[in-house]
Formats: C-alpha cells, structure tokens, sequence
C-alpha cells in the first residue's frame, strides 16, 4: 500500500513511477505479464476504434476488447500484488496465480480475435468462422478463471494479510470478484432463452443464443460501456463486483493516510470497522444491482423498490460509518483527558 500513499501524499509522479516499477519486479511475474498484456491490447484496440470504422450493434468493434483489456489488466495486477502478501499457501497461490494468467490471455484473445474477424465473440453459435474456436476457448478457458479466484480467495480467508482493515478489504472485494464471476454466467444463462440473429460488420446474418440483457437483447447501449438503457444488464453487476477489491483497497489506503492526521483514526479496528461499513455499503449495491437487472431493468431508470433499496443501503451504510467514527472520537476524547 505505500505506493498508493506515496501518491496520496502528493509525491512527485516520477518518485512514484519509480518506487511501483521496483516493487513490481517482485510480484507474481507471470499475472505482471498478462497484466502488461492486457493494457497492451488495451492500446492497440483503442486505435482500433479510431482507425477501424466497423461496428457491431453499433458499437465499433474494438471497443469490447480494450473494455477486456482495461479490466483484466487492472485485475490481474491486483492479483499480482496480492499473492506477495500470502504468509500461507504461497506456492499454490502462484500456481493458481499462473492459471489464471493463461486462461485470461486465452479468454481474452479470442475476444480479440474475433474483433478483428468482425463478427460477435460472446453468444455466437455459427458453425462457421472463428465462432466454433472462440467458443470451445470459452469453454474450456472461463472455469480455470473462475477456480483460480475461488482458490485464492480460500487462501486470503485462513490468514491475515495485513492488519485488520487491509485484511477485510481483501476478503470482502475477492468475495465480490467471485460472485461477479457467478452472476454474470448465471444471468447469461436467464437472458438468453430465445434465439435470435443479428447482423456482423461484415454484413453476415448470426445467430445467437444469450444476451447481456434481460428483458432486451444486445443493444441500444450506454455511451462507451455499452450497458443496456432499456432493460436489465449483466454487465452493470458483474463490472461493480468485479472491480470491488480495487475500489475497497483504496478506501483502506486514504483511511492510513488519514490516520497520520486524524488521532482517532488511528487504531486499527476503528478503520477496519470503517472498511467493513464499506464492503457491507459496496455489497449492497452489488446485490440491489443483481436483483435489478434480473428483474429487466436498466441501470438508468430504477423503479420506486429499487431506489428504495439504494436509499436503505445508503442510509444503513451511513449510520454504520457515523456510528464507528462517533465511538473512535468519544475514545480519543476520553484518553487524552484521562492521560491530561
């Protein structure tokens, strides 16, 4: 986590660029390079979407693999940094690390490659083209993913990897990681029940089985992410759960830069009770968005339960953070008077 205070604290940029560049050679090397890969394909198709004028259902056709790429890139560097801090299990956590790394390059390689072809990687059941390929990839590639993340979130909850805040921010946003897994292959299948047939950039007629969307097909998307605007999206769920860890590890690094500031923060469990306010605020969107796009409902036009359900995880959230910051600074009050 220094890196990410070093930057908090305002340090010169190149001091930090530095300092990560170091502490990156000792993670797990394999996850650094399918990270390194990942933004590389990131670059690459974000040329793409400028320099390639075809579409798919009116998105360019470059857009979801940099979207793939960005993600597990960010993803996968996590993972890297995260297996470092593994007292127990190391060498399985770098086993599984090492799975990981290679059935996402394959997974998203062909994400890739079916860019390139034109045609749709996810859904497509034609028996000819690259279809057939990218398919029997996702096949035998998507269950390693998921095996590795449920291994090493295993490995994370039988030991502390680091005090008590840092150690539940890890816990809760792996956890969310994988239910994000887990939704997004149990939404798809509730999506796509009826076939259908879309038309590739290269004019083809497609047939297709599953959607992101419930109660709408493919389409008529979010600028840039390409959620749906007119019913639910697997996506929104699965985007928000994936990228919990990111999000709960940031939380943990402005609560330590706090603390050198702030006395009250500076006990151990008042941050960990303030990063488990957090995960259970962070979890509750989670799930109010799962229940939301099963119900076929976009993202953009919650009905009255739904922000019902927002507003009572906002509130709940709240009333958890206030009450563990109220406590942490009636403690700090009560020591500096007893010790005056």
């Amino acid at each position: 986590m220094g890196t990410v205070r070093s930057f908090l604290c305002l340090e010169p940029p190149m001091n930090v660029l530095t300092r990560f560049v170091h502490a990156v050679r000792g993670w797990h090397r394999p996850l650094v390079f399918h990270a390194a890969l990942m933004f590389g394909l990131a670059v690459f198709s974000a040329v793409g979407v400028f320099a390639d004028d075809r579409s798919l259902l009116g998105e360019p056709v470059w857009m979801k693999p940099m979207k793939f790429g960005v993600a597990m890139g960010v993803y996968s560097l996590t993972l890297a940094w995260l297996l470092t801090r593994l007292a127990k299990g190391r060498r399985v956590g770098w086993w599984f690390g090492t799975v990981f790394a290679v059935a996402g390059v394959l997974d998203v390689g062909v994400v890739a490659w079916a860019a390139a072809d034109g045609t749709f990687s996810h859904f497509n059941k034609d028996t000819d083209g690259v279809a057939p390929i990218v398919q029997k990839v996702f096949a035998f590639g998507i269950p390693p993913l998921m095996l590795a993340t449920l291994v090493i979130v295993i490995l994370v909850l039988i030991q502390r990897t680091g005090d008590r805040a840092l150690t539940r921010a890890l816990r809760a946003g792996l956890g969310l990681a994988f239910a994000s897994m887990v939704v997004a292959l149990w939404l798809s299948i509730s999506a796509g029940s009826a076939p259908r047939t879309e038309i590739d950039a290269n004019g083809h007629a497609v047939p297709l089985l599953g959607a992101h969307g419930i109660g709408d097909p493919d389409g008529h998307g979010m600028f840039l992410t390409n959620w749906s605007t007119t019913g639910g999206d697997l996506r929104v769920p699965h985007f928000v759960g994936l990228h919990a860890i990111q999000v709960l590890l940031a939380v943990t690094a402005i609560l330590n830069v706090l603390a050198t500031r702030r006395a009250w923060l500076r006990a151990e469990r008042v941050r960990a009770r303030l990063v488990g306010a957090a995960v259970f605020g962070y979890a509750g969107v989670f799930t109010v968005l799962t229940w939301q796009a099963k119900r076929g409902q976009s993202v953009l036009h919650p009905d009255a339960p739904a922000l019902v359900a927002f507003g009572a995880v906002a509130v709940l959230t709240l009333v958890g953070a206030a009450t563990a910051v109220a406590a942490a600074r009636r403690q700090t009050v009560e020591l500096a008077a007893a010790n005056a």
